[in-house]
């Protein structure tokens, strides 16, 4: 029992309990392998709740389909009883959460399980999911390489089994690159789908919500009970479109390989795909190429108090800080030019869902990061394609794909415009179902 269904199924069935998968959860997280991976583990609340969940379902009173399911939250969501560190030592010593975050309580009230909170990147700011103070999770599938952040910790802990879902946030790519890194499926929420913002933040303007699972069912399940609407029914057509230049090019040997081999697969269900250009996504990166990042604009105004601060930050931290002081002053255009470009994003993929590799190069080597410069060049690399999406509106998925030599994670991202999720869902379920297929009959 790997997927939230299947855990659904066996709790319907009689064969496990709550309290059993929650004892097994607890277990897998305490286990040395996974070191760094929760920095809370609230385990008498988990027991607690697990013990609740057997009681409604002896009743037949369930509050739904994931009643019973353990769940993890990045620790920038408010638990109750604990600090929220947002990755920093620098919180280690705030005031416990008085009550839980608004999702929290909306997760309680549907009957799934808190087991506690995952690590991350400090502040939530960078793409690689190193942690120098709490520790950085294990990368289950390339253990010497970066696991993806920010939401490390949540993507580890579904990757490595703990927990079927995972809730993390998403700015610049810090769901789908760690999904695509560990090897599993993670989604980007557009903006404000499951209310405002209810956690620490990093750039208020492009925050947003995802999650993360090994099935999209999961996903999907997770989604309706944060967003309880009727699902989008199963497309008939399916079209796509890949995007000319660098999002589909400027990509490593073995991921382009590995990419074009899924591309084939999906040919092969016989769905219009189109290679054309996208200009409002050519624009957005050439915008933020010559002026500068939001995200980063934001995350200045956030925390630079912390630059003359006595509290710890972490040395990459501060140097993304330092060489954003001065974003804010010519950040303008990228501004008044968002909501057009928006538009234009949604006009020109004109229904078909944009497909690409969420990142364009392999995982990189924890190694390699020892080196200030070779760290910051893999943290803008590994967030180029993702952040230019954000700046777009555009909700997203990556499913998970090997590149061809390597075999090392990557991910295929599948794209829509801002408020398209349940077509967006609908598409990813279809698309992983092909992926799958094709993984069974290669074996």
């Amino acid at each position: 029992m790997t997927t939230a269904t299947s855990m659904t199924r066996a709790l319907a069935a009689g064969d496990t309990t709550s309290a059993q998968l929650t004892a097994a959860a607890i277990d897998r997280a305490r286990q040395p392998e996974s070191t760094a991976v929760l920095l809370a583990l609230t385990a008498h609340r988990a027991r607690y709740q697990a013990e609740a969940a057997d009681r409604r379902r002896a009743r037949s009173a369930s509050r739904g389909d994931l009643d019973g399911i353990p769940i993890a939250w990045k620790d920038v969501f408010d638990i109750q009883g604990t600090v929220t560190t947002a990755g920093s030592a620098s919180h280690l010593h705030d005031a416990p959460a008085a009550v839980d975050s608004h999702l929290v309580r909306r997760a309680h009230d549907s009957g799934l399980i808190t087991l506690g909170k995952t690590n991350l990147s400090e502040f939530a700011f960078s793409g690689l999911g190193v942690n120098q103070y709490f520790g950085t999770p294990i990368n289950p599938v390339a253990p010497d390489r970066v696991p993806g952040g920010s939401s490390s910790g949540s993507a580890v802990a579904v990757a490595r089994g703990i927990v079927p879902l995972a809730v993390g946030t998403d700015t610049s790519g810090s769901v789908r690159v760690p999904a695509a890194y560990c090897g599993i499926i993670g989604y980007r929420a557009t903006p404000g789908r499951y209310g405002p913002n209810d956690f620490a933040p990093l750039s208020p303007t492009l925050d947003s919500i995802g999650l993360f699972a090994t099935t999209v069912r999961d996903i999907i399940a997770l989604d309706r009970v944060f967003a309880p609407v009727e699902p989008a029914d199963s497309p008939r057509s399916h079209r796509f479109v890949i995007p000319t230049g660098e999002w589909a090019e400027d990509l490593s040997p073995e991921i382009a390989a590995g990419f074009q081999d899924i591309i084939t697969e999906i040919r092969g269900a016989a769905v219009d795909i189109r290679i054309r250009a996208i200009p409002s996504l050519d624009m957005a990166q050439k915008l933020m190429d010559s002026h500068g990042t939001i995200v980063g604009a934001e995350a200045h105004r956030l925390h630079h108090h912390r630059l003359d601060s006595t509290l710890p930050i972490e040395p990459a931290t501060r140097r993304r800080l330092e060489s954003n002081a001065h974003t804010a002053d010519s950040l303008v255009p990228v501004y008044a030019a968002m909501c057009a470009l928006r538009a234009d994003f949604a006009a020109e993929l004109d229904g078909a869902t944009l497909l690409c590799p969420t990142v364009r190069h392999a995982p990189p080597l924890l190694s390699d990061l020892a080196d200030p410069l070779r760290y910051d060049a893999a943290n803008a690399s590994t967030l180029r394609t993702t952040m230019a999406l954000s700046y777009l509106g555009a909700c997203g998925i990556t499913l998970p794909i090997t590149a061809a030599s390597s075999g090392q994670p990557c991910g295929l991202l599948l794209s829509r415009p801002s408020g398209h999720d349940s077509e967006l869902l609908a598409h990813a379920e279809w698309a992983h179902a092909i992926l799958r297929r094709s993984t069974a009959s290669a074996i």
